[in-house]
């Protein structure tokens, strides 16, 4: 993935995982973004497949990974490992036990947890060459953060590109995009590799993984 000089750069972020910090909660907690830059690879394949699964009965709105059946979960990581040329993957992964009682406050981990990401995302040379970074959201989970998530995005970018592009920063829908659907495929296969050893889904998209950083793996100490 290597855009023009002249080009926009999507990045769609996604999350999974709970902010449950208890033994209730999952064990991880995953942000990724996943990059693109038009003509949109992924899209060419998702539109028409979007339209057989109709065909084939399915109300098929948009495709969510936690949701979609086996079939159509098995075909939609077929058509995004078929597109990793156009596409760059990074993600965070934090193991929750590990994350210290002043930093599970929503209101400071998940701005700081993102800004971490971004701090990877920004540091690549697709980015300093782009005309333009579209920075794109999903309406539903970053509703309540929104602030959080835009403060995280304005001083990772700052101290990161202080001369670089210019950049915008939406929340859409997930049904508007079929970009922000191929980050919650990519952090729902990231994601399951950490909480359920479940590699499979992970091996489709690995060779668009540009970073995948287990903030706390150096840890040792655990807060429940």
């Amino acid at each position: 993935m290597n855009p023009e000089p002249d080009q926009a750069l999507y990045l769609f972020l996604d999350e999974s995982g709970n902010l449950d910090f208890s033994p209730n909660g999952t064990r991880y907690f995953v942000l990724t973004c996943a990059s693109m830059a038009r003509p949109f690879l992924p899209n060419q394949q998702m539109e028409p497949y979007r339209y057989d699964c109709l065909e084939w009965g399915l109300s098929q709105e948009r495709f969510h990974c936690a949701e979609d059946n086996q079939h159509v979960r098995r075909r939609v990581f077929e058509i995004i490992g078929e597109s990793l040329d156009g596409l760059r993957i990074d993600s965070l992964i934090v193991e929750k036990r590990k994350t210290g009682p002043a930093l599970q406050a929503e209101r400071r981990f998940y701005p700081e947890m993102l800004g971490h990401l971004l701090k990877f995302v920004a540091s690549g040379v697709e980015y300093q060459r782009a005309k333009e970074l579209i920075i794109i959201t999903d309406t539903l989970p970053m509703q309540r953060r929104r602030r959080a998530v835009e403060g995280a995005i304005r001083t990772t970018l700052a101290k990161m590109m202080p001369t670089g592009p210019r950049y915008r920063i939406l929340h859409h829908d997930s049904r508007s995009h079929y970009g922000l659907q191929v980050a919650d495929y990519c952090c729902w296969a990231i994601y399951r590799r950490y909480e359920r050893g479940d590699d499979g889904p992970y091996h489709q998209i690995r060779r668009a993984v540009a970073s995948e950083f287990d903030i706390f793996r150096t840890g040792s100490r655990y807060y429940y």
